[in-house]
């Protein structure tokens, strides 16, 4: 593929923040400005990028920020960016400001507006996958994930201090309104003894069965580890159907958005760094309409088209293990 003559970019985040977005957009300048490319950057996702609020950006803009969480162009959603005009006057702003390719980085929501900008008026668009739900199908790991991840399960090794201490069942609730990744890996790793994800049917009896087998053990204390689902506080219904069906009071604890933030892992920064790098290569390479993700190992471009409106599920493996170190 022939290499494109590029004079200015832009990055944007948008959606929920992830802890490595600021390695991401780090990266993404770096590898502009060394490329001799002029990088703006756009200021509150979607809605900004409608507004106008863009600025270059230089090496001194993203010094000292690979370590912080959140994101320094500011996040979020825009309803009015469904709209196929609002996108119009988006793709307009954007060639008026002379920019000639655009660097989007969030997650599904996020690739599903970048898909449309490029389909609807043949702008240059590439994604980079920050999310700490891990479920953008086409890669295998997103920016964000890892670092939500050792933020529970710090939690869930304190909370299991208190359990220990007092005898006492703890559900602690992560995230993952529709995906189980958080919850299953911290529960794996954390020693719980039942997880409950929304790629599973709830199963209470389960659950009650293994506290009892560990109460018939000598083991007074518990951690079962519970998906968000669909609405925030889910811990507290099933905290209510164990007490009703066992007997069993719980504690509970929602760790909720404290997953979001924090210093991002080195797993984190390094992933977003690459990712970086291979989105600005990417406009190079005349690629658009792409997400670039990680696949076995490698970062690749992945169509748009391919991995929107799907789901990565945790394995079966995976859930069939938890079930089995939970006896």
């Amino acid at each position: 593929m022939s290499e494109q003559i590029l004079s200015k970019i832009a990055v944007l985040t948008s959606g929920g923040d992830a802890p490595g977005m600021n390695a991401a957009i780090r990266s993404v300048v770096r590898t502009a400005i060394t490329s001799k490319i002029e990088i703006m950057g756009i200021q509150q996702g979607y809605a900004g990028l409608v507004a106008g609020k863009m600025a270059p950006m230089t090496l001194s803009s993203v010094a000292n920020i690979i370590q912080r969480g959140g994101t320094i162009l500011k996040a979020g959603r825009s309803l009015e960016f469904h709209k196929q005009e609002v996108r119009a006057q988006a793709a307009q702003s954007l060639r008026a400001a002379g920019i000639q390719g655009l660097v989007a980085i969030g997650g599904d929501g996020t690739f599903t507006g970048a898909h449309l900008l490029a389909q609807e008026h043949n702008f240059p668009v590439v994604g980079i996958p920050g999310t700490i739900d891990n479920d953008i199908f086409g890669t295998e790991e997103t920016i964000g994930f890892d670092t939500a991840l050792n933020t529970a399960m710090e939690a869930i090794d304190r909370i299991r201090d208190t359990a220990a201490s007092h005898d006492r069942l703890f559900i602690v609730e992560v995230m993952g309104r529709d995906s189980g990744f958080i919850a299953i890996d911290v529960g794996l790793a954390g020693g719980a003894e039942e997880v409950f994800i929304p790629e599973t049917l709830i199963n209470v009896d389960l659950a009650i069965q293994s506290i009892k087998r560990g109460v018939a053990r000598g083991k007074n204390s518990s951690i079962l580890v519970a998906a968000e689902g669909q609405k925030v506080g889910r811990a507290y219904d099933l905290a209510e159907q164990i007490r009703r069906k066992a007997g069993f009071e719980s504690k509970v604890c929602v760790l909720g958005h404290i997953q979001r933030g924090g210093a991002p892992t080195a797993r984190d920064r390094i992933l977003a760094s690459r990712l970086g790098f291979a989105s600005v290569r990417a406009l190079q390479q005349g690629l658009t309409d792409v997400m670039v993700g990680v696949q076995s190992g490698q970062v690749v471009p992945v169509k748009f088209k391919d991995c929107l409106h799907k789901k990565r599920r945790v394995p079966q493996e995976l859930i069939d293990l938890a079930h089995l170190l939970a006896h």
